[in-house]
Protein backbone atom coordinates (compact mmCIF):
# COMPACT_ATOMS: atom_id res chain seq x y z
CA UNK A 1 0.00 0.00 0.00
CA UNK A 2 1.18 3.32 -1.00
CA UNK A 3 1.51 5.83 1.44
CA UNK A 4 0.12 9.73 1.08
CA UNK A 5 2.04 12.95 1.16
CA UNK A 6 2.50 14.71 4.12
CA UNK A 7 4.53 17.42 3.96
CA UNK A 8 7.64 17.21 6.41
CA UNK A 9 8.27 19.73 9.67
CA UNK A 10 11.68 20.77 8.14
CA UNK A 11 9.76 21.55 4.51
CA UNK A 12 7.23 23.67 6.54
CA UNK A 13 9.60 25.11 8.57
CA UNK A 14 11.47 27.04 5.51
CA UNK A 15 10.50 30.52 5.04
CA UNK A 16 9.33 31.81 2.14
CA UNK A 17 9.69 35.35 0.42
CA UNK A 18 7.23 35.46 -2.02
CA UNK A 19 3.26 35.62 -1.76
CA UNK A 20 3.14 32.56 -3.23
CA UNK A 21 4.78 30.60 -0.08
CA UNK A 22 7.49 29.78 -1.92
CA UNK A 23 11.33 31.13 -3.12
CA UNK A 24 14.63 30.84 -5.19
CA UNK A 25 17.56 31.48 -3.34
CA UNK A 26 20.42 33.04 -5.02
CA UNK A 27 21.96 30.37 -7.44
CA UNK A 28 25.66 31.20 -6.69
CA UNK A 29 25.31 31.05 -3.05
CA UNK A 30 26.31 28.04 -1.25
CA UNK A 31 26.52 26.47 -4.74
CA UNK A 32 29.59 23.38 -4.73
CA UNK A 33 31.14 22.68 -7.89
CA UNK A 34 32.20 18.70 -7.67
CA UNK A 35 34.77 18.39 -10.23
CA UNK A 36 34.47 14.45 -11.76
CA UNK A 37 36.64 12.07 -14.25
CA UNK A 38 36.43 12.55 -17.78
CA UNK A 39 35.26 16.46 -18.38
CA UNK A 40 32.49 15.85 -16.66
CA UNK A 41 31.38 18.00 -13.30
CA UNK A 42 28.50 18.28 -10.65
CA UNK A 43 27.40 22.04 -9.17
CA UNK A 44 25.29 21.12 -5.60
CA UNK A 45 23.54 24.00 -4.14
CA UNK A 46 21.29 22.84 -1.09
CA UNK A 47 17.70 24.11 -0.57
CA UNK A 48 17.59 26.57 -3.14
CA UNK A 49 14.00 26.35 -3.35
CA UNK A 50 12.53 27.54 0.13
CA UNK A 51 8.80 26.70 0.70
CA UNK A 52 9.16 23.35 -1.48
CA UNK A 53 6.60 21.39 0.73
CA UNK A 54 4.08 23.68 -0.42
CA UNK A 55 5.22 22.95 -4.50
CA UNK A 56 5.56 19.62 -3.88
CA UNK A 57 1.74 19.51 -2.36
CA UNK A 58 0.90 20.96 -5.30
CA UNK A 59 2.21 18.61 -7.56
CA UNK A 60 0.95 16.06 -6.30
CA UNK A 61 -2.53 16.94 -6.51
CA UNK A 62 -2.22 19.20 -9.91
CA UNK A 63 -0.53 16.92 -12.12
CA UNK A 64 -1.63 14.34 -14.24
CA UNK A 65 0.42 11.76 -13.10
CA UNK A 66 1.16 8.45 -15.60
CA UNK A 67 2.23 5.26 -14.95
CA UNK A 68 4.14 3.34 -17.33
CA UNK A 69 5.13 0.08 -18.55
CA UNK A 70 7.85 -1.35 -20.24
CA UNK A 71 8.90 -4.74 -21.77
CA UNK A 72 11.74 -6.72 -20.06
CA UNK A 73 12.95 -9.62 -21.61
CA UNK A 74 9.98 -11.98 -22.10
CA UNK A 75 7.81 -9.84 -19.69
CA UNK A 76 6.08 -6.25 -19.12
CA UNK A 77 6.70 -4.52 -15.83
CA UNK A 78 5.40 -1.33 -14.56
CA UNK A 79 8.12 1.17 -14.31
CA UNK A 80 8.35 1.64 -10.42
CA UNK A 81 8.17 5.81 -10.22
CA UNK A 82 4.93 8.06 -11.96
CA UNK A 83 5.89 10.35 -14.52
CA UNK A 84 5.14 13.35 -16.06
CA UNK A 85 6.26 15.56 -18.68
CA UNK A 86 6.04 19.20 -20.00
CA UNK A 87 7.49 20.89 -23.15
CA UNK A 88 8.72 24.18 -23.99
CA UNK A 89 5.10 25.39 -25.70
CA UNK A 90 2.83 24.44 -23.04
CA UNK A 91 2.43 25.82 -19.44
CA UNK A 92 4.59 24.07 -16.62
CA UNK A 93 2.62 22.95 -13.46
CA UNK A 94 4.39 25.16 -11.25
CA UNK A 95 5.57 28.55 -11.51
CA UNK A 96 8.83 28.07 -9.22
CA UNK A 97 9.86 25.41 -12.35
CA UNK A 98 9.47 27.92 -14.63
CA UNK A 99 12.00 30.33 -12.21
CA UNK A 100 13.93 27.55 -11.92
CA UNK A 101 14.52 27.23 -15.44
CA UNK A 102 15.22 30.99 -16.05
CA UNK A 103 17.19 31.16 -13.26
CA UNK A 104 19.54 28.30 -14.78
CA UNK A 105 19.83 29.76 -18.05
CA UNK A 106 20.88 33.29 -16.70
CA UNK A 107 23.44 31.51 -14.20
CA UNK A 108 25.15 29.35 -16.66
CA UNK A 109 24.91 32.26 -19.28
CA UNK A 110 23.50 29.52 -22.08
CA UNK A 111 22.88 30.27 -25.56
CA UNK A 112 19.56 29.63 -27.09
CA UNK A 113 20.28 25.71 -28.13
CA UNK A 114 21.56 24.91 -24.71
CA UNK A 115 18.64 26.73 -22.59
CA UNK A 116 16.15 24.44 -20.63
CA UNK A 117 13.57 23.62 -22.63
CA UNK A 118 11.81 20.63 -20.79
CA UNK A 119 10.56 19.40 -17.33
CA UNK A 120 10.69 15.57 -17.01
CA UNK A 121 8.70 14.69 -13.37
CA UNK A 122 9.39 11.85 -11.67
CA UNK A 123 7.19 11.22 -8.05
CA UNK A 124 8.76 8.49 -6.37
CA UNK A 125 6.23 7.23 -3.99
CA UNK A 126 8.40 5.26 -1.64
CA UNK A 127 11.27 3.03 -1.11
CA UNK A 128 9.91 0.63 -3.85
CA UNK A 129 10.15 3.46 -6.35
CA UNK A 130 13.55 4.02 -8.19
CA UNK A 131 15.07 4.40 -11.69
CA UNK A 132 18.23 1.98 -12.76
CA UNK A 133 21.43 2.92 -13.87
CA UNK A 134 21.43 5.37 -16.90
CA UNK A 135 22.48 8.59 -19.02
CA UNK A 136 20.42 10.88 -20.76
CA UNK A 137 21.88 9.91 -23.98
CA UNK A 138 18.85 10.09 -26.44
CA UNK A 139 19.95 13.31 -28.79
CA UNK A 140 22.81 15.31 -28.86
CA UNK A 141 23.83 14.39 -25.52
CA UNK A 142 25.50 11.28 -27.22
CA UNK A 143 28.47 13.61 -28.69
CA UNK A 144 27.86 17.13 -27.17
CA UNK A 145 28.19 18.24 -23.80
CA UNK A 146 25.48 19.98 -22.29
CA UNK A 147 23.23 20.97 -18.76
CA UNK A 148 21.42 18.81 -16.82
CA UNK A 149 19.47 20.29 -13.68
CA UNK A 150 17.56 18.20 -10.97
CA UNK A 151 15.75 20.07 -8.40
CA UNK A 152 14.45 17.69 -5.76
CA UNK A 153 11.13 18.11 -3.75
CA UNK A 154 10.05 16.13 -0.91
CA UNK A 155 11.72 13.52 1.47
CA UNK A 156 15.63 12.96 0.23
CA UNK A 157 16.40 10.25 -1.56
CA UNK A 158 20.01 9.17 -2.90
CA UNK A 159 21.36 10.02 -6.49
CA UNK A 160 24.06 7.63 -7.10
CA UNK A 161 26.53 8.21 -10.01
CA UNK A 162 29.71 6.17 -11.21
CA UNK A 163 31.84 6.10 -14.52
CA UNK A 164 30.66 4.44 -17.48
CA UNK A 165 33.87 2.68 -17.84
CA UNK A 166 33.46 0.85 -14.32
CA UNK A 167 36.05 2.78 -12.82
CA UNK A 168 36.34 5.03 -9.79
CA UNK A 169 34.03 5.13 -6.62
CA UNK A 170 29.97 5.35 -6.65
CA UNK A 171 29.12 8.84 -5.72
CA UNK A 172 25.99 9.45 -3.52
CA UNK A 173 23.93 12.38 -3.16
CA UNK A 174 20.91 12.98 -1.17
CA UNK A 175 18.49 14.82 -2.67
CA UNK A 176 15.09 16.31 -1.64
CA UNK A 177 13.82 19.80 0.26
CA UNK A 178 14.37 21.78 -2.58
CA UNK A 179 17.77 21.12 -3.53
CA UNK A 180 19.51 21.47 -6.84
CA UNK A 181 22.11 19.33 -8.76
CA UNK A 182 23.35 20.29 -12.11
CA UNK A 183 25.22 17.30 -14.09
CA UNK A 184 27.51 19.42 -16.80
CA UNK A 185 30.47 18.84 -19.50
CA UNK A 186 30.18 15.46 -20.50
CA UNK A 187 27.97 13.51 -17.10
CA UNK A 188 25.81 12.38 -19.89
CA UNK A 189 28.27 10.73 -21.90
CA UNK A 190 30.79 9.28 -19.36
CA UNK A 191 28.62 8.97 -16.18
CA UNK A 192 25.68 6.80 -15.37
CA UNK A 193 23.35 7.78 -12.97
CA UNK A 194 20.65 6.21 -10.63
CA UNK A 195 17.49 6.91 -7.77
CA UNK A 196 18.40 2.84 -6.00
CA UNK A 197 15.50 1.52 -4.46
CA UNK A 198 15.78 0.98 -0.78
CA UNK A 199 13.67 -0.95 2.26
CA UNK A 200 14.46 1.85 4.57
CA UNK A 201 10.95 3.83 5.33
CA UNK A 202 11.68 6.77 3.12
CA UNK A 203 8.97 9.29 2.31
CA UNK A 204 7.70 10.45 -1.38
CA UNK A 205 10.01 12.43 -3.23
CA UNK A 206 9.73 14.49 -6.79
CA UNK A 207 12.52 15.41 -8.80
CA UNK A 208 12.34 17.96 -11.80
CA UNK A 209 14.85 17.23 -14.64
CA UNK A 210 15.14 20.66 -16.75
CA UNK A 211 16.73 19.82 -19.95
CA UNK A 212 17.99 21.64 -23.41
CA UNK A 213 15.52 20.52 -26.00
CA UNK A 214 16.81 17.30 -27.60
CA UNK A 215 17.87 15.68 -24.94
CA UNK A 216 16.17 12.41 -23.10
Amino acid sequence: MRTAFQPSLLDAAEGPDTTEGWSLGALADGLERVDLAHGAWLDVRRGWLRGSAGVMAHLVGTVPWRAEERRMYDRVVTVPRLLAWYGPEEPWPHPALTAAREALDAHYGLPAPQRVASAGLCWYRDGRDGVAWHGDRIGRSRHEDVLVGILSVGEPRALALRPVDGGGPTLRFPLGHGDLLVMGGSCQRTWDHCVPKTARPVGPRISVQLRPRGVA
